[in-house]
């Protein structure tokens, strides 16, 4: 008893001695999009190479169990800022590109956590949240409200997706290098302007649409959405990587002299699959595989920056994704035919917008050299975990409207605690409930596989249990002999998804 009294004694100690950390740590966000499990070499893959995010992985803690709150990326960003479960709230699926703002102003958000600190807050790449107000952004005047609003005091973002209309960057509320003369239209619902599209000129196209990609064609690429003007501002997708990976080297720099947090979006691996020349046939398995390569080095630009500025030990530096691994998402770029026996979600089942765990279960890193030793973890994680752990070493007070979702885990992001969450909550076409290992989809009714990408979406009109310590990839369903665990879990599920707050 006294031995494990000393132990604790000192645990705290340590603890505390991390809270009180002067000077404050930065803190660098990479937020991958549509990287898989198995994605990326320090989670077991073998025809690519990630030397960057294995260094993060080798110098810090690599997470064997971290999520994302949901198998798409719209309510899983939403749920990483807010700290709510996207489920929660109506029109946080995946948004258009025209669609408002949807985390309210109001919010206590995760940036607001680090602005209300002292920090220099700012959001480079991928934002997909929703911009303007009720009617939508108006792209060509300011754009508001946006990430200022919810607590980025900087912002170079594209809107949604990149093969989602408009093809344009967002600098600080307006479109970076608009034309006057050349005003932008957007439309979700009806074609807008002379532009082709990509179902009537198809010989236009240096990439073939497979699915859902066939409107107004943009530098050669149909995408989803019509769009007219702004020819100025249109991006190059080639570029896309270099030009984000340069603006967040760019905020580093900036605020190097004070405690800052970047939340840095890659656009990569999400289609339009695009790379740079210089990573174009360099993986052996098509655009995707490049496109992790091009992934990969952006990390590698964050991390020369981090030690170039003397950063590195004062920052954390956390790498992650915001849904699983999807293979053929809307384009011909040989992706299925090059995939070899390369698996994006590792021994997983399943992958985005999937119940599996494959659609949730994504790499997870965290490196903080001053403070936490590298190691691997089994403990159970998620971004919603955020706002509430982050508050939490800014020794900030939180109320229960505050994150209602978000639990404090910095224990656990830190390296202390090997257990994590006893609960989470996995979104995608339904819930799941994760309770230690044990794993339990509700019943649904619909399609096995979701449509155009093959990707099994775990669903059954009877529901599914799984055991993940003997069964990490999903393949005995045991609900039927375990029928009183299953009673016991949907039940807490239900208590969960009727409650207004999960702590």
């Amino acid at each position: 008893m006294c031995r494990r009294m000393a132990l604790l004694t000192l645990f705290l100690s340590g603890l505390c001695n991390v809270l009180a950390a002067d000077p404050k740590p930065n803190v660098v966000l990479i937020y991958a999009d549509d990287l898989g499990y198995g994605d990326v070499s320090c989670y077991g893959a073998k025809r690519v190479s990630t030397p960057n995010i294995d260094r993060i992985a080798r110098e810090g803690i690599r997470f064997t169990d971290g999520h994302c709150s949901s198998g798409t990326c719209t309510p899983s960003r939403f749920s990483m800022l807010t700290g709510e479960y996207a489920f929660r709230k109506s029109g946080t699926g995946v948004l258009p590109g025209n669609a408002p703002l949807i985390i309210p102003p109001t919010t206590h958000t995760l940036a607001k956590v680090f602005q209300q600190s002292g920090y220099a807050t700012g959001v480079v790449g991928k934002w997909h949240l929703g911009l303007g107000g009720p009617e939508g952004p108006d792209w060509n005047g300011n754009i508001r409200p946006g990430p200022a609003e919810v607590g980025f005091g900087e912002s170079f973002i594209i809107p949604a997706t990149g093969d989602r209309v408009p093809c344009v960057y967002v600098e600080n509320g307006r479109v970076a290098g608009l034309d006057a003369n050349d005003p932008i239209e957007v439309s979700f619902k009806e074609k807008v302007g002379k532009e082709p599209t990509g179902r009537a000129n198809p010989d236009l196209l240096k990439m073939r649409w497979h699915h859902g990609h066939d409107m107004t064609i943009i530098k050669g690429i149909s995408r989803i959405g019509w769009m007219s003007g702004g020819k100025a501002a249109l991006w190059e997708d080639e570029t896309m990587a270099d030009t984000l990976a340069q603006k967040a080297v760019r905020f580093i720099e900036k605020h190097k002299k004070e405690p800052f947090f970047l939340y840095f979006g890659l656009h990569d691996i999400h289609v339009p699959r695009v790379p740079h020349p210089r990573f174009a046939n360099k993986s052996g398995m098509g655009p995707r595989g490049d496109c992790i390569l091009q992934a990969d080095f952006c990390v590698g630009e964050i991390l020369k920056t981090l030690d170039k500025q003397g950063l590195a030990g004062n920052t954390i530096l956390l790498f992650t994704s915001d849904n699983g691994p999807v293979v053929n998402d809307g384009y011909h770029d040989d992706a299925v035919i090059k995939l070899g026996d390369h698996k994006p979600a590792g021994p997983l089942r399943g992958g985005k917008y999937s119940n599996f765990e494959g659609g949730t279960r994504v790499p997870f890193l965290l490196r903080w050299p001053e403070k936490v030793k590298p190691a691997v973890s089994d403990a159970l994680v998620c971004q919603v975990d955020f706002l509430a752990s982050f508050a939490k070493l800014l020794q900030q007070t939180t109320t229960r409207g505050d994150g209602p979702d978000s639990l404090d885990m910095l224990t656990a992001f830190l390296g202390h605690d090997p257990t994590g969450r006893k609960l989470l909550v996995e979104h995608a076409n339904r819930l799941s409930l994760r309770q230690g290992t044990w794993k339990y989809i509700e019943p649904g009714k619909g399609p096995k596989r979701a449509p155009g990408t093959d990707t099994e979406l775990g669903q059954d009109p009877a529901g599914m249990l799984f055991d993940l310590s003997r069964d990490l990839g999903e393949t005995t369903n045991l609900i039927g002999s375990q029928p009183e665990r299953a009673k016991a879990m949907a039940a807490k599920l239900l208590e969960i998804r009727s409650a207004k707050s999960h702590r």
